[in-house]
């Protein structure tokens, strides 16, 4: 041995910049590819696999007896997946659970969590699992040579790389995971739909996701709640691979009651209560009195809301409802997967059958080829077998005389090494005179077996009707009915802030110096009320407490308050200029509430106006909006409400003493405006106020028009005021002696005392 000292190379030097790099990307790849994303053949996460496989090595089929949980997780983490146990049993709870899994792949005894609180299932070593049937559908075909095995993680065993599913699991099961870079959100399906598809594709191959759609209308989650998502943008996410799709609550009436019987997937029923109970205390939902949980063995999901009043539209407040909580929910769907090369991507619905198809294929030949192998190898040996009976004698004196007895059989009877060593092999019991028969016989049927599968592995027809055979088996075993109905619904809304107040009737009252307060109730006399000193009743409008109080000022703008928040009549208010911003000296002429498709006629006393609805006259922000045009010298006169009806007419008077009425139908409806001629007054006598139209009015068939003129007043009947009517923009005709100072009008409708 060489006393030179051994040389010692240098270790390769890397920069940390291309250390890190790779380092990095490493990871990532096996997150992507080891960790968070399902594989096209099987549908399942290597963790997800491996639980799989190590339940069936310890023999805990669906008709074997339930094993302690902490026993198959010890097997998953020592000999496959060198993880945490929490991070496998978790993952094997997932696949137990029904609510979570549309077909589970463990049928578990014990507590494994609800559908209200996932988590709250009991530990490893209290539970009891085994495989479901369903799981079989995956592993059946596993020792039939249809996959690759690869080795452990310390190499000392080996581990199928995918799993020989005969169904579409990726589809069927669905799966979530984020990766790095990338995540995955597959929904769960129905197992018929998707095998018809299959089956579709299978015998039309160019079939489009249109036409596969025929067959899965949408994704069928472990829920009976509606799915709403429009067909047109389900088709787009399987076309894309990418889109969302949206789930809401069944609810049913009973007596009155809300009931609940069925919340989108993985939404907590107790969450739901406590998002609408937030809503009750924050004093945002006044219209449900009152909400239980009467959910049990017999009704797992049975969430009871009641209304405040029978009054309450139902409708409008499931679908506020819907908007505020988790009863209506919305899925990313994000078909990301490894395929058939071993690469992650996102893909379209016929991509994805088209892919595992191919898996299928190739799995159905390799088992084929598989049995063919055997059955030939069979064959072989029996073909040993028979020489060896014919020639029972020799070969009996072959083998007690000779030293190397199999050489000698190869060399005397053309044996091959294999049939010679099965020879020798056998045991005396089989020497019987009836086996000569029997291996005939099973040289037959093995004959037949060979040529039917030759048939099959040489034919693309014969293997396309066995894949589909085999598909509608596992359909007829394992299939039901859709269980996510495919329902179309209107948008949820939520109500508005306005909506949600209490409806209570209030009268909103402006004193003449601008002080502004709402009284509860509409049997209050404004006038009787106490002003500061040298104040006075101004304006009143009756209304209620989720409408707001249109102030109008003399120069033609409006002012928006809400009702629900004005000061109570019990104290003097508050400056109405504290909440808006009118101009500087200008006063308030009109104060109107109601809802906002009631209509008004807005006029100036210069003879014009116009029809228009209260919404158009609010107005967002403090400095108003500009509604009614004034001609020079003009001024706002006191707006009529419009009641509802046909024929309606307008009654206007001047100072000259003339009336005129015509059909409230020949004036215009504006938003803003000055409106058409409503009486004739020439513009040089409104510019000096030497005439103007002093009032204004809208009467029905039915009303009685009242004028007041000091301390005298004339009430007319429809009948009594032909003599009056005329075209709109005329001068109308003179009032009688004594009534042509008119102050100002009333109209009397029968429903008002």
């Amino acid at each position: 041995m060489s006393d030179l000292p051994t040389v010692i190379e240098p270790d390769e030097s890397v920069s940390l910049r291309d250390y890190a790099e790779k380092a990095y990307l490493d990871y990532s790849m096996y997150v992507i590819l080891d960790r968070a994303l399902p594989n096209v053949g099987d549908g399942l996460k290597p963790v997800q696999r491996r639980i799989i496989y190590a339940m069936s090595e310890l023999g805990l089929k669906a008709t074997a007896k339930y094993k302690k949980s902490a026993r198959t997780v010890g097997d998953v983490i020592g000999k496959f997946h060198p993880h945490g146990d929490s991070a496998a049993y978790e993952a094997m709870v997932l696949m137990a659970q029904p609510f979570s899994y549309r077909y589970p792949l463990v049928d578990g005894q014990g507590n494994w969590g609800s559908a209200d609180d996932p988590k709250s299932f009991a530990a490893m070593r209290y539970t009891e699992s085994r495989l479901t049937g369903y799981a079989d559908a995956l592993l059946g075909e596993l020792g039939q040579g249809t996959v690759d095995w690869t080795p452990n993680f310390d190499g000392t065993m080996d581990e199928p790389s995918v799993l020989p599913a005969q169904v579409p699991n990726v589809l069927l099961n669905g799966t979530t995971g984020i990766a790095v870079g990338m995540a995955t959100d597959i929904p769960p399906h129905n197992l018929r739909e998707v095998v018809t598809a299959t089956i579709r594709l299978l015998e039309y191959p160019k079939s489009t996701v249109d036409d596969l759609c025929e067959h899965i209308k949408a994704p069928d989650f472990p829920t009976t709640a509606e799915i709403i998502t429009s067909q047109d943008d389900i088709k787009a996410f399987y076309r894309s691979g990418r889109g969302s799709i949206k789930m809401r609550a069944h609810w049913v009436k009973e007596d009155g009651a809300i009931i609940i019987d069925a919340i989108p997937y993985q939404v907590s029923g107790a969450r739901v209560l406590e998002q609408i109970a937030a809503q009750m205390q924050a004093k945002k939902l006044p219209l449900v009195s009152d909400l239980r949980d009467e959910s049990d063995h017999e009704n797992p999901t049975r969430l009871v809301i009641v209304p405040k009043s029978n009054r309450v539209d139902i409708d409008a407040l499931m679908s506020h409802l819907f908007a505020t909580t988790d009863l209506e929910r919305s899925y990313r769907i994000n078909l990301n997967l490894i395929g058939n090369d071993g690469r992650p991507a996102v893909k379209s619905l016929d991509t994805i059958l088209r892919e595992w198809l191919a898996f299928r294929t190739e799995t159905v030949t390799r088992r084929l080829q598989y049995r063919l192998e055997k059955v030939l190898a069979r064959l072989h040996l029996l073909e040993g077998y028979l020489v060896a009976y014919l020639n029972i004698d020799e070969v009996i004196h072959i083998i007690r005389t000779e030293d190397k007895p199999k050489a000698v059989l190869i060399e005397r009877f053309g044996l091959s090494d294999a049939q010679a060593e099965a020879v020798l092999e056998l045991k005396l019991r089989n020497l019987a005179k009836l086996e000569e028969m029997k291996i005939k016989g099973e040289q037959d049927e093995l004959n037949l077996e060979r040529e039917q599968l030759e048939l099959t592995l040489g034919s693309t027809a014969r293997m396309r009707t066995l894949i589909k055979k085999e598909l509608l088996a596992i359909a007829d075993r394992f299939g039901d009915e859709r269980s996510s109905p495919l329902v179309q619904r209107a948008e949820a809304k939520a109500f508005s802030e306005k909506e949600l107040m209490s409806t209570e009737p209030v009268t909103v009252v402006l004193s003449a110096k601008g002080w502004i307060r709402a009284a509860k109730g509409h049997d209050v006399d404004p006038e009787s009320l106490s002003y500061k000193a040298g104040d006075a009743f101004s304006l009143a409008a009756a209304g209620r407490s989720n409408q707001s109080a249109i102030l109008i000022d003399d120069t033609g703008r409006a002012y928006t308050l809400p009702s629900h928040n004005l000061p109570s009549a019990r104290g003097q208010g508050e400056p109405v200029t504290g909440r808006i911003n009118p101009p500087t000296g200008s006063s308030f002429k009109a104060l109107l509430m109601g809802d906002e498709k009631d209509k008004v006629l807005l006029a100036s006393d210069a003879g014009y106006g116009f029809v228009t609805e209260l919404g158009h006259l609010m107005a967002k922000n403090k400095a108003g909006k500009s509604v009614l045009n004034l001609p020079p010298g003009a001024e706002v006169l006191p707006p009529a409400l419009i009641p509802v009806g046909d024929d309606l007419l307008v009654a206007s008077v001047s100072s000259e003493g003339r009336l005129l009425v015509f059909p409230l139908s020949d004036l215009p409806e504006l938003a803003r405006g000055k409106g058409n001629k409503i009486i004739s007054i020439p513009s040089a006598r409104v510019k000096t106020r030497e005439e103007m139209m002093t009032a204004v009015a809208v009467l029905t068939p039915e009303s009685k028009l009242v004028l007041h003129a000091g301390k005298r007043h004339l009430s007319l009947k429809l009948q009594e005021l032909d003599h009056y009517r005329g075209e709109r923009g005329r001068r109308g005709s003179k009032l009688p002696r004594g009534l042509q100072n008119v102050d100002f009008l009333i109209a009397e409708h029968p429903s008002v005392s």
